[in-house]
Parts: structure tokens; sequence; C-alpha cells
């Protein structure tokens, strides 16, 4: 796991003599939510992060950012095939060029542990040993492409109850021969980082535990950078002192200015921060963020090639069930077929969340089914019950207006303030507060019900005049 051509570790220590102790304490909290800092005076360029298990976000998180859109990880697994999964890494790293984005947060080494897991699509497998292969594999191919690979969340952080809070208490076996396992793996194929989860494990906080420095980096020999969860950071002195190197995101957060003053007083000794500092830039001469060196920016794939492999991967992972003289279909037997369900029309072809990207485009199950069988059989869509309950009748006894719906999307925020949304509601699917709007001129004052409905979260409506 060597540095790239050009950068030695004798340069890595020359170039950490030119610096400061406070420098050095600063370059070690994010610059922005995406990026770490920059140094000027060794050459040192922001690293630009992006999450990616099932595609390159990028740092924008709407339409304007659309992405190759791969099967769920749990459906790469279900291929058993690491050649594949590893030509699959190879275009998440063209993607990850194209956008500028030097480390890709990706893959997640977790596991199935429990059917409540509302994260599950992200991983793999509940197996230690099948995880630890593809996600391997994953990182070969990532890494060939010239960008940085993120083995995360470390450790068992495998439950979305109480995820920022939950003390995992684990034996040492279970914890070494199931929990670890695939990230060892990870790290046997070269991963550039690992990010530390936000649980405890055992009554210690993961990004200031033991198991940061034994046995990811003394045991196994882990010479990239330990970065944490996004805001997991939640003291100066502790985490320090333990084995994290980088504090995500930024400017804000326990590090920072704070970290630069620990260190004066002597309350997080200089040697720790330097081997920090020292496997940060290790990692951007890997990506080419350091000196000199640059990875060149990559033309975009040939959409042909990414949706034939993207077909191949889906296909890969799906099961076909087959039953003599039903199953499989033929085509040229069929006269009608029914397509059931609200999501065979609004396919929901991934998970969201970490792992959401805007896609180039969708095809949903039925739209699917009928070019398929377009000129040979009737196809027929049936909706069936709403996912997400009944919908709620909208009977107001108002006149209506011409005044249009205008959607106000408010992203992390709760208050209707700077909205990224385009009118037609383009970028809906990234808000956690909308507001819509319409006028109404009641023709009499009586109750009037307007429904809100929402999947998966919590919706409220508020009635105003004037």
């Amino acid at each position: 796991m060597g540095t790239r051509v050009g950068t030695s570790e004798d340069d890595i220590e020359r170039l950490l003599g030119k610096l400061t102790p406070r420098a050095r304490a600063l370059l070690l909290n994010g610059a922005t939510t995406w990026r770490t800092r920059g140094e000027p005076a060794v050459g040192l360029r922001e690293l630009v992060m992006s999450d990616g298990p099932a595609g390159v976000r990028g740092q924008s998180w709407d339409e304007r950012s659309t992405a190759v859109l791969l099967p769920s990880a749990t459906a790469l697994a279900a291929t058993w095939d690491e050649t594949l999964v590893e030509r699959l890494g190879g275009l998440l790293a063209a993607e990850a060029r194209r956008k500028g984005v030097h480390v890709l947060l990706a893959p997640n080494l977790n596991l199935h542990r429990s059917p409540l897991g509302g994260r599950h699509f992200e991983c793999f497998s509940e197996d230690p040993e099948l995880t630890g292969r593809i996600g391997a594999a994953l990182v070969r191919g990532i890494q060939a492409g010239g960008v940085a690979a993120t083995a995360k969340h470390y450790v068992a952080n495998d439950s979305e109850t109480d995820r920022l809070t939950v003390d995992v208490r684990v034996g040492e076996r279970a914890l070494r021969e199931v929990y670890l396992a695939p990230f060892e793996a990870a790290v046997a194929a070269g991963v550039r980082l690992v990010m530390a989860g936000y649980n405890a494990v055992d009554g210690t906080t993961m990004t200031a535990g033991g198991l940061l420095a034994d046995p990811l980096k003394s045991d196994w020999g882990f010479d990239g950078v330990v970065v944490s969860d996004w805001g997991a950071v939640r003291d100066t002195v502790h985490t320090a002192c333990a084995a994290l190197d980088l504090a995500m995101p930024g400017p804000d957060g326990p590090w920072g200015e704070a970290l630069a003053r620990a260190v004066a007083d002597g309350s997080v000794p200089e040697a720790a921060v330097d081997d920090k500092v020292r496997r940060l830039l290790r990692l951007a001469a890997r990506c080419g963020a350091l000196g000199d060196e640059r990875l060149p920016v990559r033309a975009p794939s040939r959409t042909r090639d990414v949706q034939a492999l993207a077909r191949r991967a889906v296909a890969a992972g799906a099961v076909l069930l087959s039953n003599r003289g039903v199953l499989p279909l033929d085509p040229g037997r069929l006269g009608t077929v029914a397509v059931i369900g609200e999501h065979a029309a609004r396919t929901r072809t991934q998970g969201g969340g970490s792992a959401g990207v805007f896609p180039h485009h969708e095809v949903s199950v039925l739209d699917g089914v009928r070019a398929a069988l377009r000129g040979r059989a009737r196809v027929v869509h049936v909706p069936g019950p709403r996912p997400d309950g009944p919908r709620p009748r909208w009977t107001p006894r108002c006149a209506p207006t011409r005044a249009p719906v205008c959607p106000e999307c408010c992203c992390a925020s709760w208050t209707p303030t700077a909205p990224n949304c385009t009118p037609n509601g383009a970028a809906a699917g990234v808000c956690w507060s909308r507001v819509w709007c319409r006028a109404r001129t009641p023709s009499r004052s009586a109750p009037c019900c307007v429904p809100a409905p929402g999947a998966g979260g919590r919706s409220a409506s508020r009635a105003s005049g004037g």
C-alpha cells in the first residue's frame, strides 16, 4: 500500500517538517461537508469525498448531479462474482474521477444482523466471509482507477435502532470472527480509508476506542486514514489521543482550533498528531492531491457499456424461479399479462439515504414489461393497495383557482428557507420538509380535510389565510 510513484516516505517527513504544530492540528478537521483542508505550504490540495455505495453522488445532492445507479450491495453480493464486482468498482472510480472526487465512502462492510436493519440494502450480506470477499473486490476495482475506497462503518455498527448511541456488547471471538473479519479483508486488499462508526463497543465510543489501534493499525498494518463518520467525534482529547486521524465534516466540530489548543497545552501529544498528518499526506499522494502529481479527469464512459455492465450485475444478482411448464414465461404463448402493485409503476430503484443518487434515467417494472412484450401480449396494470396506506379523500368545499401548486423544499431543515426545488418538484426526493402552497377561496366556513400522505416519515399539514 505504498504512496504513488514520486512521493516517498522521506518526502512525507520532509513536508511534515515544514508545518508548525498548529498547522498540523488544523489539517485534521474537514474544511466543508465533503472536503478536507488544503495547505499550500506543502502542496496539499483539498481532498473531495463523496457518498457512493450504489453510485457516486458527488458534492451536490439533487437532480443537477446525476449518476450511474448500480444494484444494491446485497444484490452485488448475491452474484458471488468477485471479478464482476471489481469491474463495477472500476466503473465507480471512473464516475468519481469525472466528478472530481478523490475519496469514495464505500464499501459498507456492516452485516445483516437483524431484519429491522433499515440500511441493510447498503450492506452485502449476513455472512462475514462473503462480505469480505465482495467488499475487497470492490475496493480493488475502485482503487485501481485512482480513487480511494473507504471501508465503513468500523465496527459492529449493524443496527439502525439508536445507531448514534448504541453500545454493542460482544465477545472477543464473535468480534474477531464475525464483525471484524470483513474489515480485515478490506485492509488486506489495500483499502486506503476506514470509517469509524457512531456506536460504542463494550462501553467505548468507536471514535475514541482502542479497536482503531489494535487490531486495525498494529495487527493488520493499516497505514491509511481513519476518518470519523459525519459528526461522530464528540470530544477533543480522547478522540485525538486515540487512533482516529480525520474528523469530518468541517469546518466546525470538536477538533480544529480546539485540537490546536490541546496540542499547545500538552493534553494531546504532538507525536499523535504527527502520525495522523503523515497518514493524511500519504493519502493525498495516493490520490494525486499532493505536489505536482494530479490524476487526470476521466471522460464519461460510453453509455452503452455502462448500461450493459449494470444489466449484467442485475441479472447475476437475481434469482430466476423455475416451474416446468409455467416459468419462465414464454412470450410467444402469452395473451394477457397482469402486473400488480403500486410500485410496478412507481418502481423504487434504490434505498436512499447515504446510498441515494439521482440516476441518469429510470425504467419502471411496468414500462420494462410493456417494452419486452410490445406487439406480443397485452399488458394490464392493477395498482392494488397503496404501500403507504390508504389515500384520504380530499373534498374541500372551496372554489378552485388557477393558482399553481408550488413546492418549496427545505433540505435538512424544518423551516421554509433556501428552497432548492424545481417547479415540478423534481428534487422532492431529497427533502426533509416540504411546503405546498395553493390558493383556495372557501364558499363557507367549515372543517376541511387536507391530506398529507408521507411514506416512511412524518407528515403534517397547515392551512393559513389572510
